[in-house]
């Protein structure tokens, strides 16, 4: 397995860096992530080794987005004792928009309006998985502990998270697992050997990245030519704005925006991370492209993105439904 360095926000200077359904305020809120079912239980890998899932799960439409993640700080991060939070977050440029206010035991996140419908960014694995295993828990309001955001999906122990060798566990709420989130991505859907596209836009054609194109095949990356970043100041773009982008699934901006984890433990030490960026080019948007990242790290170009296994019996109805229908590396294969 080859290792090559990639710069991530390629003609960004680093200097200046040194869902769309509930906007948050300052308070906890309920919070729906919408999300799409991939069904074609039983797929064909593709050539690169990825892709193949056994069961049939639902996926998160779009990325966590900021105003999601605020929900989740104030439900959970009173004190903050896992760092869930970064101040980083709060720029409306290059961050998620969200500002802590209070003291430690009494903190309150507001997110800014113009961002929250965008993903939310400088989270890492770990704050990736607390949010799952909140949500598993049914949402609840306390500190950060087992029944909120230590247990559920994934048990989170100061041993297994050292080691990194937290695995999934159960049915429910989780990061989603790097073949979910890759046949959701480039799977062209419709039977279990029908294909993959090179781009999670239902293309093998390089994706423009131009917010006033209709005719769909576009994502927000840096393509070096053009106005950057593509929506005024603000280099994330919202969630599903490229309504024309998406994948056969029906999720959108797994490629562009912000890279996203994934469950993969990769050589011991690492987690997967893919679909390129907005600071990025559009090699990494591609099915071949395959990154890593200390789980610990949270970069201005990672979020995240979750997948949902239903309990057996809403497995059967599922497929019914679809008969009826700073150190990230490359992985080089």
């Amino acid at each position: 397995m080859n290792r090559n360095c990639i710069v991530g926000f390629t003609g960004l200077t680093f200097a200046a860096m040194s869902a769309l359904l509930f906007g948050v305020a300052g308070a906890s809120a309920a919070i729906t992530i919408a999300t799409v079912p991939v069904g074609n239980a039983g797929n064909a890998a593709d050539t690169t080794g990825f892709g193949a899932v056994g069961y049939g799960y639902n996926i998160g439409k779009y990325d966590v987005t900021a105003g999601q993640y605020t929900a989740f700080l104030n439900a959970v991060a009173a004190t903050d004792t896992n760092a869930l939070y970064n101040t980083s977050m709060a720029a409306t440029d290059l961050g998620s928009g969200i500002t802590r206010n209070g003291v430690s035991g009494g903190y309150i996140y507001t997110v800014d309006p113009s961002m929250t419908n965008r993903p939310v960014n400088y989270v890492s694995f770990w704050d990736s998985t607390r949010f799952a295993n909140w949500l598993a828990n049914g949402q609840p309001t306390g500190a950060q502990g087992p029944g909120t955001t230590e247990t559920g999906t994934y048990a989170l122990t100061p041993t297994a998270i050292a080691n990194n060798t937290v695995t999934r566990s159960g049915s429910s709420w989780a990061v989603t697992s790097e073949d979910e989130w890759y046949k959701a991505a480039y799977y062209k859907g419709g039977s279990e050997n029908a294909g993959y596209w090179l781009y999670a836009t239902q293309s093998n054609a390089t994706p423009g990245n131009n917010l006033a194109d209709p005719s769909g095949n576009n994502a927000n990356y840096y393509t070096g030519v053009g106005p950057y970043p593509i929506d005024g100041t603000h280099y994330t773009t919202i969630v599903g704005q490229f309504a024309n982008s998406g994948s056969a699934y029906g999720t959108f901006d797994q490629n562009g925006n912000v890279f996203q984890w994934n469950e993969a433990i990769i050589s011991g030490a690492w987690r997967g991370v893919r679909g390129g960026s907005v600071g990025n080019d559009n090699n990494t948007l591609q099915s071949g492209s395959r990154y890593i990242n200390f789980p610990s790290n949270d970069f201005v170009d990672v979020g995240f993105r979750v997948s949902q296994v239903p309990e057996p019996t809403s497995l059967a109805v599922l497929a019914l439904g679809v008969v009826a229908l700073g150190s990230r590396r490359r992985v080089t294969r």
